[in-house]
């Protein structure tokens, strides 16, 4: 029995730097939270291919074989269908919010050669499908209005002729080659306003909303290796941006499993702190400035702000607010079955040390790259490491936010290690006033902490947490945060401890439960893709640049047809979790990066 649902990478996905939308393979686009990336959803099929809703646009004929493309240097995409009958494609993208057609979603089906018979369904469901809605008609219009309280309106411009069953509107049409349909999915401010969708408007945002991506994409100044990866990688974190506030959500999606049938299914669309120094690191060293600045203004606004588990929450809204109260949609069933579907994120009320260490580390790498920071951004600084460096030996969830009870993580000893160390290296730099002998001094604590009560002799290793036995990918971080030499002997042989246990080929597990360790979710998980990303950097570091070249090669092999990756690949290499995952090619960039100046310094010594 064929499923209902597509692989989670047979997906594509466009946005507006607002929010995004997930488009199949099959022509269909079964994922958009509206108008914010963090809102509420109006088509989830992804979820529930029943309640959640979806927008599809294909042919009706069997046998009909599917490419999906995005134009060169853009996040423009094209669905393609090649059948006997004849070829056709979809195209779609969604205006950046300045250019025309704003707030909507565009979709042009356009006949290639031959006949091609097509059928449309746009079925939206509002409130991630708990609104009851409303769907009336009015020439080339079709209207679906809520009768909840959250009054969400959209409005489909069609120009054929709908038909409305159980809500959702449908319609059969036939295309001859050369000829082409617009349609647009807006959202309704105004149901008296007809707004008119001439085929001279709908070009002219095309046209507008490619030169905005092939200008964007120009700006980077990386011109290396693997530039096509790199630069989809780009193009796709800035997907993940919001305009309006520059903070960058860990993933468009929520929800999506990390393992078929399981309860390992979280809410993504937030902005954490942890993923600020990878995120400021990749945008300044590839060129963009601009979005750098944008993110460290949005970082300036967290700083100073007090919560319960310290001075800094571990992840926000987009909006930088705090409230992200975790709950269950009951009523879906979940990506193939796989329950509960969550949305909100109760990991932020955690306790997790180590997003200081990454917090400091985006300062240090802005303040140095970037711009100078300001005095009175220093001066939030301070009391937040004053915190630091008399909390740091406290037990916490981690990096992992494990639901099993708080560990002292040796990945939060060394974000710790790294908070007081930048802020050191930042106030000798800027001459900034501060406590820096008492800085030195817990710096200096942490760091024979580490090398006391972490090191194992029987594994010959560090280990995850204190006096455990249990090996984390997390420690890959290590050489690539400089507290550690990647060619220090002890290093050396965790790195090997972490190959023998975690590593297959180039795919790596961030750990492996077992009697010592549970996370507090009892079910087996796929190998991490931006784990497997560390490892590469961290052997190209270690020396072994021509391993860590094939690995990374064969890593890029496993993204999807369109060079997204999401958080994990299952066994059979299928992908797992939100999708696309932020982390994941910010990764991808930074081994990119380390990897090909290696190469390049490889290449003329050689010369």
């Amino acid at each position: 029995m064929t499923s209902p649902y597509l692989p989670i990478e047979n997906y594509g996905i466009i946005g507006n730097l607002r929010t995004a939308a997930l488009v199949g393979m099959n022509g269909s686009i079964d994922f958009m939270c509206f108008p914010h990336f963090d809102s509420p959803s109006v088509f989830c099929a992804l979820l529930d291919h029943k309640k959640g809703g979806r927008f599809k646009i294909a042919p009706v004929h069997k046998g009909v074989k599917h490419k999906q493309l995005y134009l060169p240097n853009t996040n423009i995409l094209f669905t393609r269908f090649l059948s006997d009958t004849g070829v056709a494609e979809v195209c779609d993208f969604m205006p950046i919010a300045h250019h025309a057609h704003a707030d909507a979603l565009v979709r042009e089906v356009k006949c290639i050669r031959g006949e091609i018979k097509f059928l449309l369904e746009c079925s939206p469901k509002f409130n991630y499908g708990l609104s009851e809605l409303k769907v009336r008609t009015r020439e080339n219009e079709v209207y679906f209005m809520s009768t909840g309280h959250d009054k969400v309106a959209f409005r489909l411009h069609s120009p054929e002729k709908c038909e409305i069953k159980d809500g959702a509107a449908y319609a059969e049409f036939t295309l001859r080659a050369g000829e082409r349909r617009t349609f647009v999915f807006e959202e309704l401010h105004d149901t008296k306003i007809s707004r008119h969708h001439s085929e001279f408007r709908t070009h002219a945002a095309f046209h507008e909303t490619v030169v905005f991506w092939e200008n964007w994409i120009t700006r980077s100044t990386y011109r290396g290796r693997w530039r096509e990866m790199v630069d989809r990688s780009a193009l796709t974190l800035k997907l993940l941006t919001s305009a309006e506030y520059g903070s960058m959500v860990a993933s468009p999606t929520f929800g999506l499993p990390e393992r078929l049938g399981g309860g390992r299914n979280w809410d993504y669309r937030y902005t954490w702190i942890r993923d600020g120094s990878f995120t400021l690191y990749s945008l300044i060293k590839l060129g963009f400035t601009d979005e750098a600045q944008a993110f460290m203004h949005w970082l300036e606004g967290r700083c100073g702000k007090s919560h319960a588990n310290g001075p800094i929450q571990v992840m926000y809204r987009l909006d930088g607010s705090s409230d992200l109260p975790e709950s269950k949609l009951k009523h879906f069933e979940g990506y193939m079955k796989s329950s509960p579907v969550r949305i909100g994120n109760h990991a932020a009320d955690q306790l997790q040390l180590d997003i200081y260490g990454e917090l400091m580390d985006s300062v240090y790498l802005y303040n140095r790259f970037g711009n100078p920071i300001s005095n009175r951004l220093w001066k939030d600084l301070v009391p937040i490491v004053d915190w630091v460096s008399k909390n740091w030996n406290q037990a916490d969830e981690g990096i992992w936010e494990v639901r099993s009870g708080r560990k002292e993580f040796l990945y939060s000893r060394i974000m710790c290690w790294v908070a007081l160390d930048r802020a050191i290296r930042i106030a000798k730099e800027r001459s900034f006033p501060g406590p820096i002998d008492e800085w030195c001094h817990m710096r200096n604590k942490i760091y024979n902490d580490v090398f006391d009560n972490f090191w194992c002799q029987k594994k010959h290793s560090f280990v995850q947490f204190k006096n455990s036995k249990t090996l984390d990918a997390s420690s890959l971080v290590a050489p690539m945060v400089h507290f550690i030499s990647p060619t220090d002997p002890q290093w050396q042989a965790t790195l090997h401890a972490i190959e023998k246990e975690l590593v297959s080929d180039s795919l790596v597990y961030r750990y492996r439960p077992d009697e010592h360790f549970e996370d507090g979710i009892p079910e087996d998980e796929g190998t991490f893709c931006m784990c497997s990303f560390w490892y590469v950097e961290v052997l190209a570091r270690s020396g072994q640049v021509d391993k860590a070249r094939f690995y990374f090669e064969k890593m890029l092999s496993y993204g999807n047809h369109l060079g997204l990756y999401s958080e994990e690949l299952g066994p059979s290499g299928e992908h797992l979790g939100n999708m696309p995952q932020a982390f994941t090619h910010l990764a991808l960039i930074s081994a990119a990066l380390h990897l090909n100046e290696l190469l390049d310094n490889r290449d003329r010594f050689r010369k």
